[in-house]
Parts: structure tokens; sequence; C-alpha cells
């Protein structure tokens, strides 16, 4: 009895030493990092949320996600609730860029450090801002639209969420280089979003007889749009680069796509984030380059 009791003694103490040794592997988390993004419900955000995962495990910080749901004022809630779980630095990805500004700076005056990704923050300064160019992004549509109609053809522009500083940008750099060459007949907004992208394009459709181009300031709604148009000759263009999208270019539903990249600005987004609870100093602004995909590349993109 005495030999079983001094053995069970010994294989506890192997056991105990052994986890000992496993813990010493495991490194703790070397801060809390949120992000508050704005929707879920598009892939676009899914793929820059999973890349900023999976940077945070290779950083070695705990992140910790809040979907808006393209709620403003959820976003709001859910940026105050961040706050209070000691997080060192808030990722923000803004569902209205002016409503943003009061949250960010009730962050900052808890000494967190704060960055934006994708859309920016109007009204209040961060520590760095990841995006791509949307209104070039915009620009690079309006040159390939223009390059594929004849002057002065009607054209229809389906707009993203009011107040998110990507739809506005995307629609500056459209507008402006289609001024002289083409017709927007109609603009309006879709919010992004895809089953909306159908019923506008329906109204807008029949209202406008005889346009040529479509373009949508992301790719969901031209998704969305592509059910509701019947001429196969209009010109549809997307942005954002979703994997649905690449793959209509490829199936020779969709002329083009201004493609992003979402995997980049969330590994970013998280890469700078372990930089600031460094002390490290980061740029002020870090691009995202942009490529117009079309059928002469889209095997190039396509995973």
């Amino acid at each position: 009895m005495k030999k079983k009791i001094i053995t069970l003694c010994l294989g506890l103490f192997l056991i105990v030493g052994l986890s000992g040794c496993g813990g010493n592997e495991s490194k703790e988390s070397e801060g809390k990092v949120g992000f508050s993004i704005s929707t879920l419900n598009n892939p676009f955000f899914v793929s820059m949320k999973d890349a900023a995962d999976a940077k945070a495990k290779e950083v070695n910080l705990t992140l910790e996600v809040l979907d808006a749901k393209d709620d403003a004022a959820k976003q709001v809630s859910d940026i105050e609730a961040l706050i209070n779980k000691d997080i060192k630095v808030l990722l923000v990805n803004p569902v209205d860029s002016k409503a943003i500004a009061p949250s960010i700076k009730a962050a900052q005056a808890k000494g967190i450090k704060v960055i934006t990704l994708d859309r920016t923050a109007e009204g209040v300064s961060v520590d760095t801002h990841i995006a791509s160019d949307n209104v070039a992004g915009g620009k690079m549509a309006a040159e390939y639209m223009v390059s594929k109609l004849k002057a002065n053809d009607k054209v229809i522009e389906l707009q993203g969420i009011p107040g998110a500083s990507a739809a506005i940008d995307r629609g500056q750099g459209f507008d402006d280089a289609v001024k002289g060459k083409l017709d927007i007949v109609a603009k309006q907004t879709a919010n992004f979003d895809r089953a909306q992208g159908l019923s506008v394009m329906e109204n807008l459709a029949q209202a406008n007889p005889g346009f040529k181009g479509v373009f949508a300031q992301n790719d969901e709604m031209i998704m969305g749009a592509l059910q509701a148009i019947s001429d196969k000759e209009v010109i549809t263009v997307g942005f954002d680069g979703t994997d649905d999208a690449l793959q209509a270019i490829k199936d020779g539903k969709l002329d083009a796509t201004v493609i992003q990249q979402p995997d980049k600005i969330g590994a970013l987004g998280m890469e700078n984030a372990a930089k600031l609870i460094k002390g490290e100093a980061i740029e002020k602004t870090i691009p995202v380059d942009l490529v117009l995909v079309t059928s002469e590349n889209v095997a190039d993109f396509l995973k």
C-alpha cells in the first residue's frame, strides 16, 4: 500500500512538473485589442475580420470583435463596451464617418490608441488610417466605363450608406471622372446591401430606359443589380473584389470590379496595433493598393 502511494505521488509530481514546463511554452497575450466593424453581413468585411484574427495570433494579441450590423447607434454602444474591457487599441471600421467621432474621443480620453480601417472618421484625429484610396478607385471604375461606352451614354449609380466615407469618396471619384463624358441619369442608395441593390435597380431600370452602364459602390449592390438587368450589353462595374464578384466576372456576368484587399487592411490593422502597444511610431496614413479586375486578369485574383 505504501509503495502504491509513493508511486502515485511521483506520478502527480511528474504531471505537475510537465504541466509547468508546457505552460512556459504558451506566451501570455501582450494586450487586448477591440475591433468595432460596420457589418459582418458582407464578405468584404468578413475577410477583413478573419485576417485581423489570424494576425492577432501571430503578434500575440487578444482580439475582440463586435459587429455593428450597419447601425451607427449600435456601434456607439459596442465601442463603449470595448472601452470598458481594458483594451489598449481600438480598431474602427465606421458605419457613419461623422457619427463615430464622439466614440473615438471617448476611447482616446481613456488613453486608448485608435486605428480606422477602410472608412475615415470625420472631426477627430486618429493614430493611423488604413485604407485604399476610394476616390482613385471611383475614378478607375469611371475610366473603364468611359472606355466601353459612347459619349453621353446614360449610366446609373448605386450609392452606399449615406455618411460612410467610402461611399462619399467612391462617388466623388466616379462622378468627377465621367463628367462631360457620360450622363448619370440616376443615383440612389442601396446601402451597400445585395437585396437592396436588386430592388433599387429594378425601380431605376424601369424609370430610366436606355441606360448603358451601372456603377455600384460595392460588389454586394452590383451582385443584386445584375439580377435586375436584362440587357446583356449594359456595362456593369462593382467595387471591392469579393469572391462572388470575381466569379461573376469569370462567368461573363459582371464586367469589372475595383479590387481592394480587405485581408491586407485587417492584417495591417493588427500589425500597427502591436506597434502602438510597444510604443513604436507608425505612419499617419497607410495606403493599400487598388487594381481594376476584368476578364483579362480575373484568373490572377480568384482563389
